[in-house]
């Protein structure tokens, strides 16, 4: 469908049912023209050409070559399907079957046996799409599927993000169409506000409100900008957006320029992600093409554009402030608020800004109504959330599920539980800003209030699960010194204070620390919070104060005992050999690499504890379970 065809669906007065009608057909005028008998969707995500989907994809296109059948097959290199821990991922439609952690060798008799001969390799498919009968069941029908709610990734892992047909295809710039010409600003941020949709990139400001606010400033100049500055270790939800669905995002953006009156919009993206940049691109100027972007959009006389800017990958340039001033040019650094950025923001002019993962869900907000968005999720958080597991569970990935969606859901159901029989010790929410959850707070409703009860925040959306051989202290060390690194420096509070948290965590997790060094932690981690400008500083404490109310007792036998009950910090611990069950084989010894370790054969070893430098090079070689770490 061009645009002049729907300009004159708009010029004749027809409604959106007439324009829906339109663009829901012109997948199935393309399969009549085409006659491919199958569809094949590789996910061409990061994730999954880290793990090789490239050459899957070249094995897959060679051997339909080479059958004869390229033709008849669709091949569609999409976005993330979620299921990270099993890329590569192919699926093949209309059978909906799952090929897991695909391999050129597996994908070639994948094209032989399935697409060509029409019998599907059963013993390649994820598993969990298999009953004990041998009967196949759909994706959606599996834990980590059913009790998602896909909104902001309804089209990840669904359509070829480069091509735009397939984007209006799934009813894409309905939205944008729908409010150009038939809603004023005030009615498209009245829908807004009343869907309940909060900012999804930490702080959870209602984005009704932020629009509101920048609307109301008087100025002859405004912009609108996307924070696609993810930094959160673990975290990549915004990321596999923008990799998946870019035209959610260009659509969103040009909903906001209208609301708030402003003709220009900036991408905020890191350089590091060259997928999710390239992708926005190509999306980008497809919409110029179309006439999406650029001068008089559907004909209506509002102007609107957007530019990319990248990011050199600074964590603190996802505060708002300190974006802003590294898109005009300057070092990312943070300023005082206020004034806020809708009043002045980028070039000292009204600004919304709002993250990927919010952008996403406008459309759908605008073409099914304010009412439905409102209707999931909890009471004040409403709608869906976006989160990347990762840490200590067997379901490496992204998923979306309804605000309120317990923890032990996440973590047992979708995420399939603690690999290797270990227990669930705690959750990590919120990166680096975030806090510990601990193991007796899993059945907590995962939303805003909750989160922030519990000492841990929301966030951008990582999750990160962690089982009994975490050290606390060690985690809180972890994430301090990436704090350390990434702080700008610009406010004392947060320049020193994270340094002088990181050296006492330090010296506790040495084996030096005093039950003093508890009390300057809490009393040094309050001061931060309350005085640094920005909240990458006021939020740098929360992993220490978290794993201190949650999980004192590893502290203090770190201080007391000298000892790391998860036997992880290296200073406070040492291997010794069991000699009931040293064989005297030999195998430790000779892989030691100080020579630590004496002993003739088939007599028991010793380790010689003045030369060990604690690797665990010997346990992980012993075959009798010999060694012990204490």
């Amino acid at each position: 469908m061009t645009i002049n065809e729907l300009n004159q669906i708009r010029e004749s007065k027809s409604d959106l049912i007439k324009v829906r009608r339109i663009i829901a057909s012109e997948a199935e005028k393309l399969a009549e023209k085409t006659g491919y008998r199958k569809q094949v969707l590789v996910c061409g995500g990061t994730g999954c050409q880290s793990s090789g989907s490239k050459k899957v994809l070249a094995a897959l296109e060679d051997e339909l070559k080479q059958q004869g059948i390229e033709n008849e097959i669709l091949v569609v290199r999409t976005g993330c399907f979620g299921l990270c821990s099993l890329g590569p991922i192919m699926i093949v439609y209309p059978e909906g079957v799952f090929y897991a952690q695909a391999t050129p060798e597996g994908v070639r008799r994948v094209v032989k046996e399935h697409l060509k001969e029409g019998n599907i390799c059963k013993d390649l498919l994820y598993q969990e799409t298999i009953h004990e009968d041998g009967s196949i069941i759909s994706l959606a029908e599996t834990n980590f599927y059913k009790k998602q709610r896909r909104i902001a990734l309804r089209n990840c892992g669904v359509i070829d993000p480069e091509n735009i047909e397939e984007y209006i295809g799934t009813h894409g710039y309905e939205a944008l169409y729908k409010v150009l010409t038939s809603m004023s600003q005030d009615d498209v941020i009245k829908e807004v506000l009343d869907s309940g949709i909060r900012g999804r990139g930490g702080a959870g400001f209602p984005t009704g409100k932020k629009w509101m606010f920048a609307k109301a400033s008087q100025n002859d100049i405004k912009y609108v900008a996307c924070n696609a500055d993810e930094g959160d270790p673990g975290a990549f939800m915004d990321r596999s957006i923008l990799e998946g669905d870019p035209h959610a995002i260009i659509e969103a953006m040009a909903i906001a320029a209208y609301a708030i009156g402003a003709h220009q919009g900036f991408v905020y993206v890191r350089a590091e992600y060259p997928v999710a940049v390239h992708r926005l691109s190509v999306a980008l100027q497809q919409a110029r093409e179309r006439g999406l972007l650029g001068k008089d959009i559907f004909g209506t006389g509002f102007d609107f554009d957007i530019e990319i800017r990248l990011g050199a990958g600074a964590f603190v340039c996802g505060e708002e402030t300190a974006l802003m001033t590294s898109i005009e040019g300057h070092r990312g650094e943070p300023r005082p608020r206020p004034p806020f950025p809708a009043v002045k923001g980028l070039f000292g002019k009204p600004t919304v800004l709002n993250n990927v993962e919010t952008l996403a869900n406008i459309a759908q907000i605008i073409r099914k109504g304010a009412a439905w968005y409102a209707s999931m999720g909890t009471e004040t958080s409403k709608g869906t959330k976006v989160f990347a597991l990762g840490g200590k569970i067997t379901n490496v990935g992204l998923v979306e599920v309804p605000m309120g969606t317990t923890l032990r859901e996440v973590v047992e159901e979708i995420g399939g539980g603690i690999p290797n029989g270990k227990k669930f010790k705690a959750a990590q929410t919120g990166g680096p800003s975030g806090g510990c959850i601990p193991a007796k707070y899993i059945d907590t409703p995962i939303d805003y209030e909750h989160l922030v009860a519990l000492g841990s925040m929301m966030g951008s959306g990582g999750l990160i699960v962690m089982d009994e051989d975490t050290c606390m202290v060690d985690i809180s060390k972890f994430y301090l010194e990436f704090t350390v690194d990434e702080s700008c420096g610009k406010c004392t509070p947060c320049r020193v204070g994270t340094k002088r948290l990181l050296q006492i965590l330090e010296k506790i997790t040495s084996g030096k620390g005093t039950m003093e060094d508890i009390d300057k932690l809490e009393e040094l981690a309050t001061h931060m919070k309350s005085s640094s400008l920005c909240a990458l500083g006021q939020s740098a404490p929360n992993p220490v104060l978290s794993t201190l109310k949650s999980f004192r007792d590893e502290y203090e036998a770190h201080i007391k005992d000298k000892k790391c009950p998860a036997g992880v910090c290296k200073s406070l611990l040492s291997y010794e050999i069991v000699a009931d069950k040293c064989k005297g084989c030999t195998l430790c010894a000779r892989n030691c690499p100080v020579k630590a370790i004496n002993g003739t054969v088939k007599q028991p070893h010793v380790i010689d504890q003045s030369k060990c430098i604690k690797c665990g090079v010997c346990m992980s070689n012993c075959k009798f379970d010999a060694i012990i770490k204490k």
